[in-house]
């Protein structure tokens, strides 16, 4: 066990401890792996543990396959259409954990109180962090992952869920995708559900193409969804709320397919990446995500549409330092230089935030 001091400008000066698991996971993150686990414990779904813990799903896989080969034994247990469970091993590290921490919680009290005097005549308050509710992705997950250079809190959320929370100032920043086939009506229709033109401005970012998601080489020869129900194929669905999910169930209306009478539509996933991984666990024939996901997992692509995705915040926003600061990072050259590398992806024109009719312009 090692204690440290935080490193969150914004925390209360305390100490905190970690576990030293011995040679044979050295080069893990123990904070991490705990954070992850402990989470799982929770949740159940690797995928929503991956988000409380602060980390991207494929950055939780590769912690767990790394900590388990180490260790020759499995921390967690993957089931079909029961999510994720810790195994025997992973269940008692989190009891372990959570016994410890009761114990050793109250020994430094004096001394966190002793360093809050000490440096309370020296701190400054720190402006608050801009919050950023945004639809998932891979290149926003890569760069926030790789350092962005910029302090903010991001959590991932369906585009309707994270309109909805600004639309009602519970984020100050949304990220969000609609079809380039939409036209600007439509776009307006939508957006006017949550947000109001005299408040919100909208920046277009990147377009990103999206479509089936297959094995390699895509043995079922699949060209639409239609294609996979005709088959009684497996099928992974992405959550309530999210932008995809729209995406999907309008695919099936458009043609005449109804949600019932497709295995897996209630097997949901919050991320692009779940989807690519499930289907590459073998739990599921196909999923409908992002290019990128497909190719960062070997898997198969069928690319059906391409859309825009970009952020909408209040002008308010816009026009303060932090919000500024949070655009030139965003629309950057290291962003850009991202986008242009990954499959599926391209970068938009630099526009200053503006009235949603040009978000498909």
């Amino acid at each position: 066990m090692s204690s440290s001091a935080t490193n969150d400008r914004n925390a209360v000066p305390r100490l905190r401890w970690n576990w030293d698991f011995g040679p044979l996971l050295a080069e893990v993150d123990t904070s991490r792996l705990l954070l992850l686990l402990t989470a799982l414990a929770d949740v159940g779904a690797l995928g929503a543990a991956a988000r409380s813990a602060g980390m991207s799903y494929r950055s939780a896989w590769g912690l767990l396959r790394r900590c388990e080969e180490a260790l020759g034994v499995p921390l967690v247990v993957m089931e079909r259409g029961r999510g994720t469970r810790l195994s025997e091993l992973g269940e008692s590290i989190v009891q372990l954990d959570g016994a410890a921490r009761l114990t050793l919680g109250v020994a430094p009290a004096p001394w966190e109180c002793r360093l809050r005097d000490l440096l309370a005549p020296v701190v400054r308050a720190v402006p608050e962090r801009l919050r950023v509710a945004a639809s998932h992705d891979l290149a926003l997950a890569d760069w926030i992952e790789h350092g962005r250079g910029i302090s903010f809190d991001l959590f991932w959320r369906g585009s309707e869920e994270g309109l909805a929370a600004l639309g009602r100032d519970e984020c100050d920043i949304v990220g969000f995708h609609v079809p380039e086939a939409w036209s600007v009506a439509q776009a307006e229709n939508w957006l006017g559900r949550w947000l109001k033109p005299t408040l919100h401005v909208c920046v277009p970012l990147m377009r990103r193409c999206q479509g089936l998601i297959v094995a390699c080489g895509n043995p079922h020869h699949l060209q639409t969804l239609a294609d996979a129900s005709k088959r009684g194929l497996r099928m992974v669905n992405r959550q309530r709320g999210s932008g995809t999910r729209s995406l999907i169930d309008q695919l099936l209306a458009a043609n005449g397919l109804r949600p019932e009478n497709i295995d897996g539509y209630a097997h949901e996933e919050f991320t692009h990446e779940a989807i690519a991984a499930t289907v590459a666990a073998g739990q599921a024939d196909v999923g409908f995500g992002i290019e990128a996901a497909a190719i960062r997992y070997d898997l198969g692509f069928v690319p059906l549409l391409w859309e825009r995705y970009g952020i909408a915040m209040r002008k308010t926003t816009a026009a303060a330092v932090e919000g500024k600061a949070f655009l030139a990072r965003l629309q950057g050259n290291t962003f850009r230089q991202r986008l242009i590398a990954m499959p599926g992806y391209e970068p938009l024109p630099v526009r200053a935030p503006g009235a949603w009719a040009e978000f498909l312009g």
